[in-house]
């Protein structure tokens, strides 16, 4: 559970202008992140665009990320969603080499009950080889993760936490008063970093993190003088970064810090607009 404390980064997927994968950018963007102090990788989650990377793809970057990382910090992959049956049958297919954990998100437009949830996630936590973290992001999957069924997971052996992303304090609150010791409970929104961390959570899931990993780790870990000025520090990027999608504006924030070649994305998603694009460059200059 250790390895998944603090700043873990949900990181980019980066793209050349013809689509495929940047490996070259990939390589600069892990090292960028890990000198920027953070704890651990998150490869290919939703802002890593695992919707529209393909199967052969997925493996080919893994398997980079575990290569350029060297063994420096931890990597979780994320393996998610609406098929309980087909990601049994990817959990058996994936290398898990390098690999300490899992990401998986709740399942998303079936709109299950929470027994289904329950039934769904101890049905992968049985069958993976390394331990799982829930994920929990009703804006995009239109169902939330009780705390109720939250807490009745945590108690399987092979569930070691949460990425809340519900931005629900309250339903949060309710999981860190009755969960198990060791149960990570982790911010899923950069923004709700330090509250989460006040009542209990273990740290961050973060999107900005791949192009400020220095900022989240001080939000994390500075004073509270000091931490404060850091979480506030990002409220004007974090609302630009998502208003045209997640990863656009992460993207071209990375573009503009000379971190990744291009802000390519993959359909239905589009690069960030002109206008985003000058906004986020503004806001990266002050």
């Amino acid at each position: 559970m250790n390895a998944f404390k603090g700043t873990g980064v949900a990181l980019v997927t980066p793209l050349l202008e013809d689509q495929s994968i940047d490996f070259d950018s990939l390589k600069r963007l892990i090292d960028h992140v890990i000198e920027g102090g953070v704890d651990y990788l998150v490869v290919l989650g939703t802002t890593g665009e695992s919707a529209t990377v393909s199967t052969s793809e997925k493996a080919m970057v893994l398997k980079a990320c575990v290569e350029y990382n060297k063994g420096r910090v931890s990597v979780m992959l994320g393996l998610g969603g609406n098929a309980t049956q087909r990601l049994l049958e990817e959990l058996k297919e994936t290398n898990f080499y390098g690999v300490a954990g899992i990401l998986s998100v709740s399942p998303y437009y079936n709109k299950p009950t929470q027994e289904g949830i329950i039934a769904h996630y101890r049905a992968l936590a049985d069958a993976s080889p390394v331990p799982l973290m829930l994920y929990n992001i009703p804006s995009r999957t239109m169902s939330n993760l009780t705390a109720e069924t939250t807490l009745t997971l945590s108690h399987h052996p092979n569930i070691i936490g949460i990425k809340e992303a519900s931005g629900n304090l309250e339903q949060c609150m309710q999981i860190a008063t009755a969960k198990p010791k060791d149960f990570l409970l982790l911010s899923g929104d950069d923004i709700l970093t330090k509250p989460i961390q006040s009542i209990g959570g273990s740290g961050v899931i973060s999107v900005l993190a791949n192009a400020l990993p220095a900022t989240l780790k001080t939000l994390l870990e500075g004073g509270q003088d000091v931490s404060s000025a850091a979480s506030f520090s990002l409220l004007k990027l974090n609302s630009l970064i998502y208003q045209e999608g997640n990863p656009v504006g992460i993207k071209n924030l990375l573009l503009h810090k000379g971190i990744i070649r291009t802000d390519q994305v993959r359909l239905p998603l589009l690069r960030a607009s002109h206008a985003l694009s000058e906004k986020i460059r503004l806001v990266k200059l002050q």
